[in-house]
């Protein structure tokens, strides 16, 4: 984690969120306060339907809250426009869903440099790191092969390689290791790790694994769109 008093790289304060309108109206998040650091690792933990992946959804600037305030990387996400919200979340947020969200037309490779793409990088440069990144989740052999021809724990690799490719500064997961067998989530949660604490990355990561509990620098715990309790890990990382 970083050291005291250094400017979080996100804070919400108040930040509620609901859903529908009146007798269908479901408020999915009651007053959310939370700090995370530059190079820390918060995991969210909680029962479905809690209102962790709205938290993270707002955090990436995918939906906008309600009420209160959410500040990531010193943008105040409630008050950018639709088109500076999406150059934002373009540059600096990571975001693995828990679907994949491949395009299964496209060979993986091509898949994983999209955010170069968007982001204006030459494609051939853009082609280069997309492998180099798919080689660090232990994929090289497979950056030609099309979605459909993996499994889905390959998916999932592919999926958090495209996260990370270009290098943001914040990187949310939303169940990151559900399609992993245990030795390949930790190499994953390992991978994540070392961006987070060597390159000062912000990591939020949603999930019910408890078998990666010990990376978390913190651990937030949600019910029924509350945080109820923030805790430390005892366990070393891993």
């Amino acid at each position: 984690m970083s050291p005291a008093g250094e400017t979080a790289s996100v804070v919400c304060r108040g930040m509620t969120k609901h859903y529908g309108a009146g007798a269908a109206r479901v408020m999915a998040l009651r007053g959310i306060d939370l700090e995370v650091m530059p190079g820390e690792l918060l995991m969210l933990m909680g029962p479905s339907g809690c209102g962790k992946t709205t938290l993270i959804s707002i955090i990436s600037g995918i939906l906008n809250q309600d009420d209160g305030d959410c500040t990531v990387l010193g943008e105040a996400l409630g008050k950018l426009g639709a088109e500076a919200k999406t150059a934002f979340r373009c540059r600096a947020v990571g975001f693995v869903f828990q679907a994949f969200n491949l395009i299964p037309q496209l060979p993986v490779v091509d898949n994983a440099m999209i955010p170069l793409l968007l982001n204006n990088v030459p494609r051939a440069k853009a082609r280069a790191k997309a492998r180099d990144v798919i080689a660090r989740v232990g994929l090289a052999a497979r950056a030609d092969a099309f979605p459909a021809q993996l499994s889905g724990g390959q998916q999932q690799r592919i999926a958090i390689a495209r996260a990370l490719v270009h290098d943001p500064k914040l990187i949310v997961c939303d169940e990151p290791t559900s399609a992993l067998d245990h030795a390949t989530g930790h190499s994953i949660l390992e991978l994540l790790r070392s961006l987070a604490a060597g390159e000062g990355r912000t990591l939020v990561v949603v999930t019910h694994d408890q078998r990666i509990l010990g990376f978390a620098d913190r651990i937030a715990y949600m019910d029924d769109g509350r945080i109820t309790r923030i805790e430390t890990p005892q366990a070393g990382k891993g």
